[in-house]
């Protein structure tokens, strides 16, 4: 029973160490099975001929020219991104007061050598001053699959991007809903034009690592009270 304890106690021990190991190279590769590519479950074969001898056939989108605007589960399509957010703040706060109460006595009895230690005053004062500013710019394209398509037509997108430099891995993660009418001629949507987005730029490897205080010193830097 001892063996067992001390060996579920050493599994207890080693188990952050293994996490760290693994560091965040391996959450973001589990992290990026949701975003993998939906496929329809099955596919309507294309069809070739006109039997009727109509000019516009039913399987095909578009009359004179096929629309290659994304519409169905699976289909590709490219977003652009062009984010931009400045946000800046700043607050200045400040008060004071101050009160003084004397006593005059009558001169009785030698009452007036009390004055001094009758007298009374207060002075108080505060001040304080914040202020915070942050910026963040995202520019570029990556190509996204339909993976829904709504009862109102509204279509839900996601797709990633993995990009491996040297000893570190970039993921572009894209996920939320965008309008069939938004989708510009040439199959690309705006990132502005996402509703509910989620957008992900995440760095995984060495190289991000060094960047990050290891596991042990945030659980100490948790736990200080200091």
């Amino acid at each position: 029973m001892t063996m067992t304890v001390c060996v579920r106690s050493g599994v207890i021990l080693l188990w952050p160490l293994f996490l760290a190991a693994c560091g965040a190279s391996y959450v973001e590769e589990q992290n990026s099975l949701s975003y993998l590519p939906v496929m329809p479950a099955q596919t309507t074969p294309i069809q070739a001929g006109f039997p009727s001898g109509a000019i516009y056939n039913p399987s095909q989108a578009g009359l004179f020219a096929t629309d290659r605007r994304a519409s169905r589960v699976g289909d590709i399509l490219t977003v652009s991104f062009s984010e931009r957010f400045q946000a800046t703040k700043s607050q200045n706060a400040a008060n004071g007061k101050s009160a003084n109460v004397d006593m005059n006595l009558p001169n009785v009895f030698g009452l007036n050598a009390l004055e001094e230690g009758l007298s009374a005053g207060t002075t108080q004062s505060f001040s304080g001053s914040g202020s915070a500013a942050q910026s963040n710019s995202l520019t570029g394209q990556m190509s996204v699959t339909v993976a829904r398509v709504f009862e109102g037509g509204n279509l839900e997108i996601l797709g990633q991007k993995k990009l491996t430099l040297n000893n570190g891995d970039e993921y572009i993660r894209v996920r939320g809903i965008v309008r069939p009418e938004d989708i510009s001629s040439n199959n690309v949507i705006l990132s502005d034009r996402i509703a509910n987005a989620e957008i992900k730029y995440i760095g995984a490897g060495d190289v991000a690592d060094t960047g990050k205080a290891g596991w042990l010193q945030r659980a100490v830097t948790t736990l200080s009270p200091y």
